[in-house]
């Protein structure tokens, strides 16, 4: 299967409609990390991303009467804007079922490049459902994303080209996952020709469904998938891409929101460009490959997969950048109430910039401050400064990990009631959709009070919302299958640090 693989990469007909992307130095990473760090510019790609290489190499496949009847896609991302310009160049009519969430600029770029775009469902299933409603009604020739050889093939001329333009030693090569079509097609080729590269997947945590897989020895479905990184959230990888590279992958490395956006900005630093998170999501497990690894004098490539984007969203990825880099920490500190208390605090603190302060005053005698602090990368600083602060007698509580307190709690700025209550506190994820906030209210029975709301917007399919409620004793044990009916992913926060320290 593999030989028959790469016969397949070789024979694809992809420079028709991609192109051939070059592969860029990383000169600031390679001194940061003493190793030689190479980026494969997919960005620059006409749809931003590689997926023009699938898409257009599964087009070339079809017959003329299959071609006559138009092709249809299920996708809210790139693979939507591939296969939208694959068929113009063909001439060939595409429609493109997209979720009603998807965002605007994902759904303008694809009508730009003649396809007709159907918004239908909330999320991907209900649109991926009524694709194939509209191939039963309309003999619509099905693309997939990334379930299928030619598609693999198509994805996997990137490792061809990489091993074209590199000649010299290359070590590992890092490559993004999703559904598993750009590895399957990577791993194949470079097994094939140079089996003594490491081929290095790298995920979202929350949507890690190829270490799933490789765990458990077959594919296996996730209950839950992030949205954060949206080019990469499947909960199954593919029957196909699982079959080929299952054998071929030498490792699996998972990264969080923050180490994502970290890479977004180390990408721009090094090149200019701005990736989507996705798309840095290689180079994110490359800098955890070696820091997990120490490894020195290697050279590593890692494939930027796309630069697809919401504009808004860049400051939310800014506003984590140095949580990413370990560069900041994020504390929860105890002070006295009394004038003079803050300029002692920061003496403690010493010649270090404080990069966030939150207070409101809630106590006569003690006051709760959420404090940013530069650090030093590593951890090791980190608690050193927390350790100092100790010594000097101020409680503290970390929450540079804390979702609740990064997302929410920072920008709240305080506040508390002004008498005791019983709340019941939770962190949700909403689509990004008109009635969505409606839908949750009806929902909840007409006698739980809303005590506390917080939304925030981040560009994405969904947002995020912290919400408290004053819920009867009766209901008290079965908050959470009212939470099940709405569907919205959520996490119980009532006993948080962040909010218990700075909300309650």
């Amino acid at each position: 299967m593999l030989e028959a693989t790469v016969k397949k990469i070789l024979q694809a007909h992809v420079y028709e409609a991609a192109r051939e992307t070059p592969i860029s130095p990383a000169p600031f990473l390679s001194r940061r990390f003493n190793n030689q760090i190479l980026i494969k510019r997919e960005d620059l790609q006409p749809v931003y991303s590689f997926k023009i290489r699938g898409a257009y190499n599964k087009m070339a496949q079809l017959t003329e009467e299959q071609k006559a009847k138009g092709v249809i896609a299920a996708s809210a991302g790139n693979h939507a804007q591939g296969l939208a310009m694959a068929a113009r160049l063909m001439g060939v009519k595409a429609v493109i079922v997209m979720p009603r969430i998807t965002p605007e600029i994902k759904v303008q770029a694809v009508r730009a490049r003649g396809a007709k775009v159907v918004l239908k469902g909330d999320a991907f299933a209900a649109a991926a459902e009524h694709a194939q409603e509209l191939i039963a009604e309309h003999g619509y020739t099905y693309i997939p994303p990334f379930d299928d050889i030619d598609v693999i093939a198509g994805q996997g001329t990137v490792a061809m080209e990489i091993l074209r333009q590199h000649s010299g030693p290359l070590d590992a090569i890092f490559v993004p996952v999703g559904g598993g079509g750009l590895i399957a097609g990577v791993a194949a080729y470079v097994k094939y020709l140079r089996p003594d590269i490491k081929v290095i997947g790298v995920e979202a945590e929350d949507s890690a469904c190829l270490k799933a897989a490789l765990a458990a020895g077959r594919r296996v479905t996730l209950d839950q998938v992030g949205v954060f990184a949206e080019g990469v959230a499947v909960a199954q990888i593919g029957k196909v891409p699982f079959k080929i590279m299952r054998e071929l992958v030498d490792d699996v490395i998972t990264v969080n929101a923050d180490e994502m956006c970290a890479a977004v900005k180390d990408i721009f630093d090094d090149t200019r460009a701005v990736s989507e998170t996705s798309g840095a999501l290689s180079l994110a497990g490359l800098k955890k490959y070696i820091q997990q690894t120490g490894v020195e004098g290697q050279t590593l490539l890692c494939i930027n997969s796309g630069a697809n984007t919401n504009f808004d969203r860049l400051q939310h990825i800014a506003e984590r950048t140095e949580l990413g880099e370990q560069r900041e920490a994020i504390l929860a500190v105890t002070i006295p109430e009394r004038p003079g208390s803050f300029k002692k605090f920061c003496r403690t603190v010493g010649k270090r910039m404080v990069t966030e302060f939150n207070y409101r005053y809630a106590d006569p005698e003690e006051a709760h401050i959420f404090v940013g602090v530069q650090v030093k990368p590593g951890g090791e600083d980190r608690q050193l400064m927390i350790d100092k602060l100790r010594e000097a007698g101020y409680p503290v509580v970390d929450l540079t990990d804390n979702e609740l307190a990064k997302l929410h709690i920072r920008h709240l700025g305080g506040g508390r009631p002004k008498e005791h209550f019983d709340e019941e506190v939770y962190r949700f994820e909403f689509p990004e959709r008109p009635g969505a906030l409606m839908n949750f209210l009806t929902h909840l029975p007409q006698d739980w009070n809303i005590s506390l709301f917080h939304y925030r917007n981040h560009g994405a399919a969904f947002g995020r919302v912290l919400v408290g409620m004053q819920v009867p004793n009766g209901d008290r044990s079965h908050v959470e299958e009212y939470f099940d009916e709405i569907g919205y992913r959520y996490w119980k926060e009532s006993d948080n640090d962040a909010y218990r320290l700075f909300m309650a």
